[in-house]
């Protein structure tokens, strides 16, 4: 029984993107505490040239300021760091609960799972005031959990090689 509390990691993280997804952007704007921490004006003319186009926005210092430009980048990686997590938890808790699963299927199971929640966050998301859905951010989501299997991957892949030069 107390090998399931392993599965407290993946819902406890669950709860807690839900409770970001619910909470209004006013709420999370963190453009004022950027101003208030460091001056990122220098920054202008390194990424002044940046622009480009996300969920029919323009996205460039001339369009939100440099505090919101990189306001932009800190929470696109949240999204990815996010569900990087998520997706690590999943794994954590797949081994230690489902003994006779391969280590692939771990895998498997927990990429999908992790994208399933990421699109049940972003429908979540577009229910919450001020905020919207869009499936860019389930793509950034979905690179988060991809970025955790192949970190995964390559732990085991250099702990066997590691384990094959010692034999």
């Amino acid at each position: 029984m107390a090998k399931y509390l392993y599965w407290t990691l993946p819902i406890s993280w669950m709860c807690m993107i839900f409770s970001s997804s619910a909470t209004p952007y006013e709420e999370q704007d963190i453009k004022p505490l950027l101003g208030n921490m460091v001056d990122l004006r220098f920054l202008e003319n390194i990424v002044g040239w940046i622009s480009f186009t996300y969920n029919q926005s323009v996205v460039s210092v001339e369009m939100l300021g440099i505090n919101g430009f990189v306001e932009f980048f800190i929470r696109k990686g949240a999204h990815v760091a996010a569900f990087f997590l998520l997706t690590l938890f999943f794994y954590i808790a797949f081994r230690k609960t489902c003994a006779n699963m391969k280590r692939y299927r771990c895998l498997v199971f927990s990429f999908l799972l992790t994208v399933l929640y990421a699109i049940s966050d972003e429908i979540h998301q577009g229910m919450t005031p001020n905020r919207t859905a869009y499936i860019g951010d389930v793509g950034l989501d979905s690179f988060g959990a991809l970025l955790a299997v192949f970190v995964i991957g390559i732990f085991y892949w250099r702990k066997n090689k590691r384990t094959d030069r010692n034999v």
